[in-house]
């Protein structure tokens, strides 16, 4: 387990002002981290639990995000992946680029008004999708070919892509998410012990434990710094881990119910229907119908 946040790191090289790698693992980093550099990340084969400031959701293949510098993150697998027995594998295209990229003199000129809007921006995180994301992910993949100025040619194309798009969403309703450290390794305590528990009977008092504070001021200070409340966030992960397994019309929805922490098949139905606005057995069909679909054209 691990017990430390790594909260601030520099991922560039002195000599670089930017760094594209593929990075292909039985599952990607763990830990709840930040770093002073911009992080542009494409998840090629992986799904799990997004955590990106405040914000929590599912991502699958074809995730791409753009996080700002010092904005907590981590892509967190499922379970499984963790599992010697179930080998599954991620990989992700990211790339890291420097905030001073371009220099003073010209980074404040008007041709680069959009793009200094979409760095701005990407305090929130901001998640791409569409043809844009399709576009943006062959444009990474040829930038990891190029080399000297043509290299820094096509990042400059890349930002100018996605300044000038329109399928590009906030993740974060708020404007200020980073954390401090102490709050990072708090925050990233209370996730860890979540991730690993979250299909058990999980306790306010336990969590509060491993915060090293009480019940009441635990409440208290993951609302305001998470913007829900751990009971939400708790439901979140469980339904999010719930819809993964309803994709596969094997696993009886009663045995879902208890993998996700729901004694009560009643209780999960209740609850997925507030989060998703349709029953367990209904979100079901819609995707299996959807896949149909999908295959037939």
């Amino acid at each position: 387990m691990i017990n430390k946040a790594v909260v601030s790191k520099t991922l560039i090289p002195d000599n670089k002002c930017f760094l594209i790698k593929e990075i292909v693992e039985p599952y990607f980093d763990p830990i709840f981290h930040s770093h002073p550099e911009y992080q542009l990340s494409f998840v090629l084969k992986g799904e799990g639990n997004r955590f990106v400031g405040n914000s929590i959701q599912a991502f699958y293949s074809g995730d791409m995000v753009l996080v700002g510098p010092n904005l907590p993150h981590v892509w967190k697998n499922h379970n499984s992946y963790f599992e010697q027995k179930q080998p599954t594998g991620t990989t992700v295209l990211v790339l890291y680029f420097k905030g001073d990229i371009f220099g003073d003199s010209i980074a404040h000129k008007a041709e680069f008004q959009k793009i200094n809007m979409l760095l701005q921006q990407s305090s929130r995180g901001l998640e791409i999708k569409g043809e844009t994301r399709q576009t943006i992910g062959r444009m990474m993949r040829e930038l990891t070919k190029a080399n000297g100025l043509e290299s820094v040619i096509q990042l400059l194309k890349i930002l100018d892509h996605l300044a000038a798009s329109k399928e590009i969403f906030f993740i974060n309703e708020l404007d200020e998410v980073a954390f401090k450290e102490a709050e990072s390794e708090r925050i990233h305590k209370v996730y860890d012990f979540v991730m690993k528990n979250f299909n058990n009977k999980i306790k306010l008092e336990e969590v509060a434990e491993i915060a090293n504070m009480t019940n009441t001021s635990f409440s208290r200070y993951f609302k305001s710094r998470l913007n829900k409340s751990f009971s939400d966030f708790l439901k979140d992960v469980r339904i999010n881990y719930a819809c993964k397994l309803l994709k596969d019309e094997r696993i009886p929805i009663e045995s879902i119910s208890y993998d996700c922490g729901y004694p009560s098949v009643t209780n999960f139905n209740k609850q997925f229907k507030h989060c998703t606005g349709k029953q367990p057995s209904s979100y079901r069909e819609e995707f299996l119908a959807m896949i149909n679909t999908n295959e037939g054209t």
